[in-house]
């Protein structure tokens, strides 16, 4: 049986060589993200959401994390920034910026802000919620 022929996306070269070319804030930060000690997180670097890139996207808990330089300052790269954020909102994404100095002089910091974030933004529960095991010391349901 023959296989089917995937779709070509055009966006994965430039994801790849994205990928290769960080910056020295992003690489640093790549670092601490890949241990980050928050259960069930998974970051991908220049992830592509629609037709742009996020420096790095956690798909569980619809995290952004983007890593700023300060071209970001200026006006059409603002309104560029302003534009991609409001579409990455409506596609259920939160999105955290930080500036490369931050990340370089502060890297503990800006981990401990992307952790927070991850914690409150918990994927929801099964529906119907798992039963829950009687244990010992635990009170038994009332039959009022």
């Amino acid at each position: 049986m023959k296989r089917p022929v995937r779709a070509r996306d055009d966006r994965v070269p430039n994801a790849r060589r994205l990928r290769h070319e960080m910056t020295d804030a992003e690489r640093k930060l790549w670092r601490y993200l890949r241990s980050l000690a928050v259960e069930g997180t998974h970051f991908r670097r220049q992830a592509t959401l629609g037709p742009f890139f996020a420096d790095f996207a956690c798909h569980q808990h619809r995290l952004i994390v983007e890593v700023d330089g300060g071209q970001h300052n200026e006006d059409t790269q603002a309104a560029h920034d302003a534009a991609r954020t409001a579409y990455l909102d409506r596609q259920g994404y939160r999105v955290l910026r930080f500036w490369n100095n931050e990340v370089l002089t502060n890297v503990e910091g800006v981990c401990e802000v992307i952790a927070a974030a991850l914690r409150e933004n918990r994927p929801p529960t099964p529906d119907p919620s798992p039963p829950q095991e009687r244990g010992e010391g635990k009170t038994p349901p009332s039959d009022n």
